[in-house]
C-alpha cells in the first residue's frame, strides 16, 4: 500500500493525501507538481526514475488506512535540471 507521504521532498510544502497534483516515482519519492516539473523535469533526483501522478485513495479508505505522517525532506538533491 502506498504511504501517501505528507510533503514535497524538495520544498517541504504540505501535500494533501487526496491531491491530484502530487507526483511519485516507483520508490514513492514524493514531489509537488511545481518541483517535479520546474526543478526536476519529471525525473526523480534520488533514483532517476520517472515521476508520475500519485493515485488517490478513496476517502472511505483514507479513514481506515490513513496517509503517512513521516516527512522526507532532501532539498540538496533538488537542484534545477
Amino acid at each position: 500500500m502506498l504511504e501517501l507521504r505528507p510533503n514535497c521532498e524538495c520544498c517541504n510544502v504540505d501535500l494533501l493525501p487526496d491531491s491530484a497534483s502530487v507526483l511519485i516515482c516507483t520508490f514513492e519519492c514524493t514531489f509537488c507538481s511545481d518541483c517535479a516539473g520546474n526543478r526536476l523535469n519529471g525525473i526523480c533526483p534520488n533514483c532517476g526514475g520517472e515521476l508520475v501522478r500519485r493515485p488517490r485513495r478513496p476517502l472511505d479508505k483514507l479513514a481506515k488506512y490513513p496517509a503517512s505522517t513521516q516527512r522526507v525532506f532532501k532539498p540538496a538533491g533538488c537542484e534545477v535540471r
